[in-house]
């Protein structure tokens, strides 16, 4: 099973935390934690976990079922993005590679073959995000 990216994000967030506290990097890395605040972590998991349930329900889908799946977590991962609570923009180059990364799997752990579905739209399998992300 794909790990959520916020996983990822708490691990990096603790790494850093211990090695401050090792002084094996300096003091001013300590604001990593101000990247990921809980809310936003929190935030993410739940959307997450949404577009976990809705990948595990469906049974035979359509490519416009997949792809409605699709855009329903990209848009509420937008708004959490947006989010001010969260201090955002918050999603950049690296969140943005880990999140789509985390549908890619998802969806192929779940029975659906992403290459046949990007076909089905004429874009390359790594975009299948791409028309509603804007993160």
């Amino acid at each position: 099973m794909a790990s959520r990216p916020p996983e990822n994000w708490r691990a990096y967030m603790a790494e850093t935390a211990r090695e401050v506290a090792a002084g094996t990097l300096p003091p001013e890395c300590a604001s990593v934690a101000d990247l990921y605040p809980e809310s936003l972590l929190r935030a993410t998991d739940t959307a997450l976990e949404a577009f976990e349930d809705e990948v595990r329900a469906l049974r035979e889908p359509s490519d416009d079922a997949v792809f409605g799946t699709v855009e329903r977590v990209v848009l509420a991962l937008n708004a959490i993005s947006r989010d001010k609570q969260h201090g955002g923009p918050h999603f950049c180059t690296e969140e943005r590679e880990q999140l789509c990364e985390y549908v890619y799997l998802t969806l192929s752990e779940n029975g659906v073959d992403i290459d046949a579905l990007a076909a089905s739209r004429g874009i390359d399998p790594a975009a299948i995000t791409d028309r509603w992300r804007d993160w």
